[in-house]
């Protein structure tokens, strides 16, 4: 197992959980940890405020899956004491985690905590508070001793802190995982054999940055521009990454890339310094300048927990926008409630406004030409995908504006030995400008349509027959045209939003929304299966006691490619 990969995935875990704030006043001004964080950092991510972490574990208790650790992460003679010991931390979390005191104490958290995440240039480093320490070292006391892996000490300033060695003793190169602790904060961070002293010194809070993302108004105007809550704000700067990249003294990431360049003897990334690169590229990322993560609103109680985030790409490109906007089509109103229906899919889509947006899309990616290789050649693949022959397809459903599939409701039963439903509450929608229309097209290609009389005034048509479904799952179905709304349905819930439906205007409301109820979707099947008296499927299992509701969306703005989720929790009575 590659070490390097191993300590990307160790932080990158840690720092994926720390996009969770708390409403209230900006604190964002006077946050001393920020003068320690570069305004070049390549990505930050912020709890500003002490996140209820004791509360929000208890909300999802029991909203996790709990995988087998032992199958899943096996180990045999040839594993690194390194791969040792970072299953035996995952073992242990995987373990504590259903009991959110004991998690807490064995890793020594407090109840609330603040947390960080951010880059001296490409070194990575996290932050979290502590409340017990000597229970966090004890803890990977408990790993070395099962794994067989050993810490060496050091000492950075007036900092004690602990490595452990990701490469082998032969290597050249050597990288470190850094444990520290200072005034009740943990420090995460990796040190090499390429590192000045002084970056160590940064990373572990004993010297301040020359450019803190302090003295700035970064997090503020990222909140501001996209609504967020200044208390937890989460972003990759695609700025400076195009700058590391492309230049030898730009930011913090290209010094240090310098200096590894001049030790290695070879630049892997020589091609992209050439003055043409360095134009062409930056002033792509300059179009996109940013991807930007935060919170809309949350509520977290011990019994259940409600995050609104959402991530934004960050663009500055209007053509692409403008395009982008077009294809936007209907999605139906209640796709967002994740609390009535159990599973919901739409997709909102202009066909008649598809393809010639493409067509700009694909215009504008081609302007400029290039002149810098990797970028030309990426133009010149481009170029033989002209979406002008999606014209030719998008005209066979010429007017429609989404579809969507809604699961209301089921309950499953058994008749005969077989499986049957119950109870089947379901709609599936195709939304149009003249739905009649789009049937007269479809006979030709499914002739048993030809038989059904189909008339434009809301009456429902029985087409159970034409779905062949085996008689013994007890499933009727129904085929409308209401409003704009060409329906298929079944059940009492399946008609209600049929006709719901048909009352919503037209209208460009977004690109893409999924919701599901997890817990609904599972009881009938985990009833069934115990109603069977057959063993219950392991994967059935540890989805088992899932309460939680998640809804996502895709959508476009003037701002850039906005990615939605609310996800709602509530804690399992035991």
């Amino acid at each position: 197992m590659n070490k390097m990969a191993i300590a990307a995935v160790v932080l990158a875990v840690g720092a994926g959980g720390y996009f969770l704030s708390q409403q209230g006043t900006s604190v964002v001004k006077n946050d001393p940890m920020l003068d320690y964080i570069p305004a070049d950092t390549l990505a930050f991510s912020g709890q500003l405020v002490p996140f209820p972490l004791k509360s929000y574990l208890y909300s999802i208790q029991g909203n996790y899956q709990a995988y087998d650790a032992d199958n899943m992460l096996s180990l045999d003679d040839s594993s690194s004491p390194q791969e040792r010991f970072f299953i035996s931390l995952y073992k242990q979390y995987m373990t504590v985690l259903a009991d959110p005191d004991t998690l807490l104490s064995t890793y020594g958290l407090p109840d609330s905590l603040k947390s960080y995440f951010y880059t001296l240039g490409a070194l990575p480093v996290m932050k979290i508070q502590l409340s017990n320490p000597t229970a966090f070292w004890a803890e990977l006391d408990r790993a070395e001793q099962e794994s067989g892996l050993t810490h060496s000490m050091g000492k950075s300033g007036d900092v004690d802190y602990r490595g452990y060695a990701l490469t082998d003793a032969g290597e050249k190169e050597k990288i470190e995982l850094i444990f520290a602790e200072k005034d009740g904060w943990l420090t995460v961070t990796l040190n090499t054999s390429f590192n000045q002293a002084e970056l160590l010194e940064t990373a572990l809070g004993e010297k301040k940055v020359e450019h803190p993302i302090s003295e700035t108004t970064m997090l503020q105007d990222i909140a501001k521009k996209h609504g967020f809550m200044q208390d937890s704000i989460s972003f990759i700067n695609h700025v400076e990454l195009a700058k590391g990249l492309t230049s030898s003294d730009g930011n913090m990431l290209a010094k240090q890339m310098t200096k590894m360049v001049a030790m290695e003897g070879e630049d892997p990334f020589a091609e992209m310094k050439t003055p043409v690169c360095q134009t062409e590229l930056n002033a792509i990322a300059a179009n996109w300048p940013r991807t930007v993560m935060g919170l809309n609103s949350y509520s977290i109680t011990r019994d259940e927990s409600t995050i609104d985030a959402a991530v934004v790409v960050e663009s500055n490109n209007q053509v692409i926008l403008s395009a982008l906007n077009k294809i936007r089509g209907f999605v139906p109103s209640f796709m967002g409630d994740s609390h009535e229906n159990i599973l919901s899919v739409a997709l909102g889509i202009d066909a008649n406004k598809l393809a010639p947006a493409l067509s700009e899309i694909w215009t504008d990616l081609q302007t400029p030409e290039y002149q810098c290789a990797p970028l030309a050649e990426m133009q010149s693949e481009l170029s033989d995908l002209n979406p002008s022959m999606l014209g030719m397809m998008t005209g066979m459903v010429n007017g429609v504006k989404g579809v969507s599939i809604t699961l209301g409701d089921y309950k499953l039963t058994e008749k005969n030995g077989e499986p049957s439903f119950e109870k089947l509450d379901a709609l599936i929608t195709v939304s149009a400008e003249k739905p009649m229309m789009l049937v007269d097209m479809m006979k030709p290609f499914y002739p048993p349509l030809v038989d059904v009389d189909l008339k434009d005034n809301g009456d429902p048509v029985d087409i159970t027959s034409l779905l062949m479904l085996p008689p013994e799952w007890g499933v009727s179905a129904k085929l409308a045209i209401k409003g704009n709304q060409l329906v298929a349905y079944t059940g009492d819930r399946g008609t209600e939003l049929a006709d719901f439906i048909a009352t919503q205007l037209l209208e460009p409301t977004g690109f893409f929304n999924f919701s599901v109820d997890y817990q609904k979707m599972l009881t009938p099947l985990i009833d069934m299966v115990e109603m069977s008296g057959e063993p219950m499927p392991e994967e059935l299992l540890m989805l088992k006691d899932y309460n939680m509701r998640l809804n996502m969306s895709v959508d476009f703005t003037d701002k850039g490619i906005v990615i939605g989720s609310t996800v709602n929790s509530k804690a399992n009575a035991k």
